[in-house]
Formats: structure tokens, C-alpha cells, sequence
């Protein structure tokens, strides 16, 4: 993974800047999971985009305040559903319960 703390431009922010993370690898050491393989992608128009599970386990495993709206709008929306927490690990499937069962926070 590239990370630092420059960004083009004056007066850019990191929010400015692209991120890049390596699949397969985590993206901290104490992540729970890697970063998904792009083997989990499908083909949206003339692109490839990660496989909707994939990027739930993303959001699960990072688990920052800004993942978990990201996961609770999935939720919103029926993306996600009750259904899903068997999908993943016991320590992100209990993440993705407590989400589907406090969509208010």
C-alpha cells in the first residue's frame, strides 16, 4: 500500500488524494482480513468493479465510523440484508449484526 501525507497541488488536502492498496495484503497488521483479491470483481459496463461482498468485508474489517454509515446505507437500501452476516468471519459477521440490528446508531 501507498500512503503519505503529500498531495498535489497547493492547498490540496488528503482527502484529495488517491489511495492505492494492494489486494492480498492487509491494509494494517491488525486488520482481521486482506484486502480483497481482484479475482472478486465483476464486470460492470467496460469495467471491473469488487464483487458488493467484497467490499462489505472491507468496510467490516476496517470498520471506521465513515465505513459503517457506508455499510448502513448499503443496509438502507437492501443490499445488505439479515441474511449476509453468514458470509463473513465471526468477528465481522458479529460487526454486520450489530449494524442490521442498530441501523439508528
Amino acid at each position: 500500500m501507498l500512503q503519505g501525507s503529500r498531495c498535489d497541488g497547493p492547498g490540496a488536502k488528503a482527502r484529495d488524494a488517491v489511495r492505492v492498496i494492494f489486494s492480498g495484503e492487509k491494509v494494517r497488521p491488525d486488520y482481521a482480513t486482506v484486502v480483497p483479491d481482484v479475482a472478486e470483481s465483476v464486470s460492470f459496463r467496460a469495467f471491473r468493479v469488487l464483487a458488493l461482498e467484497a467490499v462489505v468485508r472491507m468496510k467490516l474489517t476496517s470498520y471506521l465510523r465513515k465505513d459503517q454509515v457506508h455499510v448502513l446505507d448499503m443496509i438502507a437500501v437492501g443490499l445488505v440484508d439479515a441474511t449476509w452476516p453468514a458470509r463473513y468471519p465471526p468477528a465481522l459477521a458479529a460487526r454486520l449484526q450489530h449494524l442490521l440490528d442498530t441501523p439508528d446508531g
